[in-house]
C-alpha cells in the first residue's frame, strides 16, 4: 500500500479510518466537505511546488539571461563552447530522473525535495565564479544531476494526492511557473545587471549568485512545509485528511498492500504503446519548449533591440504562456478531455512559429513569440497529466513519468544545437523543424487516442481471460493481486482520453 494510504484501508465498499476506528461509506463522501477539502490541499501543496519549480527552471535557464548580460563575451566563448556549456547540464540532468522518481518514495518527498533545492541553489551560486569555459561545464554538469530529480518528482508527489481528473490542471499550476520565470527571469536580469562592477563581479555573475541564494534559502523553508502523504497534511483537519485518502481509494483501485517495486513495472511501462507514443510527442515538445526557454532572450536581441530592452519584452511571450497553460490545462480537468488540448495547444504552437518564419517585419515577427511560446508551453502538463492518469500501479506510473521527462529533456539537448547566432534571428531551419514538430505532436495524440480506444474495447471484450489467472480471489474485479499486477491493464481501468 502506498504512504497516502497507511493509515486507511478498505474491506468492501467501506472505508476504516484507522485513527477513529469508524467505517463510513465510500461513496459518503460530501461534496461541500470534499470540495474544502480539495481546496486546503491546494493551498497547502501548490504553492510550495510552483515555487520550487519556479526556481527549477530559472536556475536551469538563466543561462540564455547572462548571454546577453555579457556572459559569453567575457568568458570568450565560442557559439560551440557555449551550446556544450548549456547541453551538459541535460545529460545528468536525464540520467537521474528515473532512478529518483523510482527512490522518491523510499526516502520520502519531505526530506528528498527540499535537499535538492537547497543542494542546486549552492551549485547555481557558484556559476557567478567561474572565470574559465572549463569552470562552466562543470557547474552545469553538476546543476543538471541535483535539479534532474525535480520535475518528475513534482509531477509523481501530486499524482498522490489529487484524482486522475485534477492533475492535469495541478500540473499546470506549478508548471506555469516556467512561463513566469521566463517572464520574471527577464525583469530580474534587467535589474540585476546595474549590479555590474559591484565587488569587482560582472552583472552576469551576479545573475547567477543572487537567485542561487534565493533558492537555498526557499529549499531550507521547504523542510518544514512539504508533508510526504495525505495523513502529514498540518493544514487539514483530520477529518478533511481522511476525505483525500478516501477519494485516492476510489479513484486508483490499484492502491494495493501487494503494490512492490519490481523491475517488472518498469518493463511493463516501456512495452505500453501509449507511454511510447507521449515519449515521442513529449521529446518533440521538449525540443521546442528548451529552445524557447534558454534562446528566446537571444532571439528577441537579434531581430534588433538592446541588451536591456530584450530582457524587458522577452516577457511578453512568457506571461501569454502562462495564461494559456492555466486555461488548457483547466479545461482539460473539466471535460477531461486530453487529446484535444493537445491538439489544439500544437496547432497553436505550430501557427506562431510558421508567422515567425514567414514575416518580415520585427513587430510582426516578435508578435508571433506570443503564439509559439503559449502553445509549445501549454502543451507538457497535459501530456504528462495523460501519462500519468494511464499508467498504474505506483512504480509503473513513476517509471512513465520518468520517462516523459526523460525525454523532454533529450529534446533540450537537441534544442541547444539549433540556434547558433549566424543562422539568426529567424533561424530558418529551427523554424522549420518546430513547424513540423508541432504538427507531429497533434498528429501522435490522435495516434493515441486511437490505441486507447483500441485497448479499451480489447479489455472489455478479454475481460474474463485477463482476469482468470485469480479467479480464486472469489472477487468481480480479480481482488488486490490483479489490480496489482495488471494495473492500467485491467479491464476495469478506464483510461482518460
Amino acid at each position: 500500500m502506498s504512504e497516502s494510504m497507511k493509515s486507511v484501508h478498505s474491506t468492501g465498499d467501506q472505508y476504516v479510518d484507522e485513527n477513529e476506528k469508524e467505517m463510513v461509506p465510500l461513496a459518503g463522501i460530501d461534496p461541500e466537505d470534499e470540495r474544502k477539502a480539495v481546496r486546503r490541499l491546494d493551498y497547502s501543496l501548490l504553492p510550495i511546488m510552483t515555487m520550487f519549480y519556479l526556481l527549477s527552471f530559472l536556475d536551469r535557464s538563466n543561462i540564455g539571461n547572462a548571454r546577453v548580460a555579457g556572459l559569453q563575451a567575457d568568458l570568450k566563448l565560442t557559439d560551440t563552447q557555449y551550446q556544450i556549456c548549456v547541453t551538459v547540464l541535460y545529460v545528468p540532468y536525464i540520467a537521474a530522473e528515473l532512478p529518483s522518481n523510482l527512490l522518491l518514495r523510499k526516502i520520502g518527498p519531505k526530506i528528498m525535495m527540499p535537499t535538492i533545492l537547497t543542494l542546486w541553489g549552492m551549485i547555481c551560486a557558484l556559476q557567478g565564479s567561474v572565470t574559465t569555459y572549463a569552470g562552466l561545464v562543470t557547474v552545469r554538469a553538476f546543476l543538471g544531476l541535483i535539479e534532474g530529480p525535480m520535475f518528475p518528482g513534482i509531477v509523481l508527489y501530486l499524482s498522490g494526492f489529487y484524482t486522475r481528473k485534477e492533475l492535469s490542471l495541478r500540473i499546470a499550476l506549478f508548471f506555469s511557473a516556467a512561463s513566469l520565470s521566463g517572464a520574471f527571469s527577464g525583469l530580474l536580469a534587467a535589474a540585476i545587471e546595474n549590479m555590474d562592477g559591484l565587488r569587482g563581479r560582472p552583472g552576469w555573475a551576479w545573475i547567477f549568485i543572487l537567485e542561487g541564494v534565493f533558492s537555498c534559502l526557499v529549499g531550507l523553508l521547504g523542510f518544514f512545509l512539504v508533508p510526504s502523504t495525505p495523513q502529514d497534511l498540518k493544514f487539514l483537519t483530520p477529518s478533511q485528511r481522511n476525505i483525500i485518502s478516501r477519494r485516492l481509494l476510489l479513484d486508483r483501485p490499484t492502491t494495493s498492500p501487494l503494490d512492490r517495486f519490481s523491475v517488472i513495472e518498469v518493463l511493463r511501462s516501456l512495452t505500453s504503446p501509449h507511454v511510447l507514443l507521449l515519449f515521442v510527442a513529449l521529446f518533440m515538445n521538449g525540443t521546442t519548449l528548451y529552445g524557447l526557454a534558454n534562446f528566446l532572450p537571444s532571439i528577441v536581441n537579434q531581430l534588433g533591440f538592446s541588451a536591456t530592452r530584450t530582457q524587458l519584452i522577452s516577457v511578453g511571450p512568457f506571461a501569454s504562456g502562462f495564461v494559456v497553460t492555466l486555461a488548457s490545462a483547466y479545461l482539460s480537468d473539466r471535460y477531461r478531455q486530453r487529446a484535444l488540448s493537445v491538439v489544439v495547444c500544437a496547432c497553436i504552437a505550430m501557427i506562431g512559429f510558421a508567422v515567425f518564419l514567414g514575416s518580415h517585419r520585427t513587430s510582426v515577427a516578435y508578435g508571433s513569440l506570443f503564439m509559439s511560446v503559449s502553445g509549445t508551453y501549454a502543451l507538457p502538463p497535459v501530456l504528462s497529466a495523460w501519462m500519468a492518469n494511464n499508467s498504474e500501479p505506483h512504480y509503473r506510473r513513476a517509471t512513465s513519468v520518468a520517462l516523459g521527462f526523460v525525454a523532454t529533456n533529450a529534446g533540450g539537448i537537441l534544442s541547444t544545437w539549433r540556434f547558433p547566432k549566424k543562422e539568426g534571428p529567424r533561424f530558418v531551419n529551427t523554424t522549420i523543424m518546430d513547424i513540423v514538430f508541432s504538427a507531429l505532436i497533434a498528429l501522435f495524440a490522435v495516434l493515441n487516442v486511437i490505441y486507447l480506444r483500441w485497448a479499451t474495447n480489447y479489455k472489455r471484450q478479454n475481460r474474463d481471460e485477463l482476469l482468470e489467472p485469480y479467479s480464486a480471489e472469489k472477487t468481480n474485479d480479480g481482488g488486490d493481486q490483479a489490480w496489482t499486477e495488471l494495473g492500467d491493464r485491467h479491464p476495469d481501468f478506464e483510461y482518460a482520453i
